[in-house]
């Protein structure tokens, strides 16, 4: 939802992330990488019980996801980079379950439960996607939804910082990624019949 609405409030200081990465020779999949090798830190400072580097490294890394993306607009989009960026954001997703499913084994069935979801609605978006005539900004039809990745991080956040909580606020994140996966079945239906 915030990915879908929010998005024109920060991409004034987007763009001039990505003209700045690009005038120093950097490229959309160099960026990718680095976001990725960043982000999938935030598991492993998760697991350190150092949960304010797990936050940072996890937003500065969906920082730099979102300026590689309008770099590679700007340049020009490949299938590859694509692949990579859908693929190293799931990995860094799911350095933060492991990290937390590690740290509090406690918690380990509802973040099972969240992972579950995240896969299957994961597999709705990259279908529809796939297959909906539609094309949008991205390089392919971006399904909006509830549980975007911004909420997602929000969420994971939470989770990170108030880990005395960790299985109420994923089993919340678990019923909003429910909701998200009904909202998405529903416009599939609609776009794809």
């Amino acid at each position: 939802m915030l990915d879908t609405h929010a998005r024109k409030y920060i991409q004034p200081i987007v763009e001039k992330s990505a003209d700045a990465l690009l005038k120093t020779g950097f490229t959309a999949n160099g960026v990718t990488k680095i976001a990725f090798a960043i982000g999938i830190t935030s598991g492993v400072f998760i697991y350190l019980n150092e949960p304010m580097w797990a936050v940072f490294a996890l937003w500065f890394s969906g920082y730099l996801d979102v300026v590689d993306g309008t770099m590679a607009r700007k340049t020009k989009p490949s299938s590859w980079g694509t692949l990579l960026d859908i693929s190293f954001d799931r990995l860094v997703e799911i350095s933060v379950v492991l990290g937390l499913a590690f740290r509090y084994p406690d918690s380990m069935w509802a973040l099972l439960l969240l992972s579950v979801s995240i896969i299957i609605a994961m597999t709705i978006f990259l279908t529809v996607g796939a297959l909906a005539e539609k094309q949008g900004v991205k390089s392919f039809y971006y399904q909006a939804g509830l549980a975007e990745r911004t909420e997602g991080f929000i969420l994971f956040t939470l989770m990170i910082i108030f880990s005395t909580y960790l299985t109420v606020i994923t089993l919340i994140f678990f019923a909003i990624q429910l909701f998200t996966i009904a909202q998405r079945m529903t416009e599939a239906k609609r776009i794809l019949q």
